[in-house]
């Protein structure tokens, strides 16, 4: 919160969603002095907004009672995209506290009437996915990026591996992408001369740079990051081939699981997998036939988890009888 003009939108939220804010604690939030706080006190009076200070030591600002910012003019129906966008957000694992804020907000200035039929929608909605628990980047890395890969700049990043390894890349962004609770950007690394994709919660800092790109006209991040994904060196390399149509096994499994290679005998999945008792549920899910080329270790997690199912079947019958 780095402008002047911010500081100053902040400090009348925070006179707003409170009664009374005693002038160290707003000099706190703020990350200003006190000085400065009373100056931006005179400056909202100067805008129209009746703020009263109160002297002394134990002094504090708050607006003059009966004083409402004017509502947020939004018709019923973008007010319900608007909070239907951040309860889903939410859900999905963008940044809790960011989408928390923005729905209090919204909520805080919408007019009485539409207030409550948004309420009643947030307090009756269900959703039938899970939630997910995302990793929240920086806000500023993200717009960063964004910005860059929009303009088409080169970024210098400081980044830390899942090993926790730092270096410093040149990057020429070619996109965003969000999955599965996590921020992604991929694009050219200028140190390993190739397409990479990165994760957005491990960017330490996101710097603009002079220097520009042309885009490749085969650039897909959005495939660049499933199939990076999915060659993520896990502990076991797995192939299973799978009998079954290859628009089947498209519809079915997403770039992200595994790579596709259509055969004679049928569709080659190819991946890996940190954990085998998770892939062989997942073969057994497909409820295709399929041939275990490798790893042999693979075989017996199916094995163990027949017997599973067998005994669970055979506990339900038991317990139907």
């Amino acid at each position: 919160m780095s402008h002047p003009t911010s500081r100053l939108l902040a400090m009348l939220e925070l006179l707003q969603a409170n009664q009374r804010v005693g002038g160290p604690a707003l000099a706190e939030r703020l990350g200003v002095d006190q000085r400065t706080v009373r100056r931006y006190a005179e400056r909202l009076v100067e805008l129209g907004i009746p703020v009263v200070a109160e002297r002394g030591r134990y002094g504090g600002y708050r607006l003059m009672p009966g004083y409402k910012l004017p509502p947020l003019m939004l018709t019923d129906d973008e007010a319900t995209a608007v909070v239907l966008g951040l309860l889903t957000g939410r859900r999905l694992g963008l940044p809790g506290p960011a989408a928390e804020t923005a729905l209090a907000k919204v909520q805080r200035v919408l007019p009485p009437a539409l207030r409550d039929r948004v309420q009643s929608l947030q307090e009756t909605l269900g959703f039938t996915m899970g939630t997910r628990e995302g990793a929240a980047p920086a806000t500023a890395a993200v717009l960063t990026l964004a910005e860059a890969a929009r303009h088409r700049r080169r970024v210098r990043l400081s980044y830390v591996s899942w090993k926790g390894a730092a270096s410093e890349r040149d990057l020429d962004p070619h996109g965003l992408v969000f999955h599965s609770g996590r921020w992604y950007v991929t694009g050219y690394d200028h140190g390993r001369g190739e397409v990479r994709t990165f994760r957005v919660d491990r960017i330490r800092s996101a710097e603009l740079r002079a220097e520009t790109f042309e885009m490749p006209p085969d650039a897909d991040p959005v495939r660049q990051v499933t199939t990076s994904l999915a060659g993520v060196p896990y502990a076991h390399e797995v192939e299973v081939l799978l009998k079954t149509a290859p628009e089947q096994a498209r519809a079915r499994i997403p770039p992200s699981v595994g790579t596709l290679a259509e055969t004679s005998d049928g569709v080659l999945l190819s991946t890996r997998v940190e954990h085998l008792d998770g892939m062989a549920q997942l073969l057994a899910g497909l409820g295709w036939p399929f041939v275990i080329r490798r790893p042999d270790e693979l075989r017996e997690a199916v094995r163990e988890l027949a017997v599973r199912l067998m005994a669970q079947a055979g506990h339900d019958s038991a317990v139907d009888g």
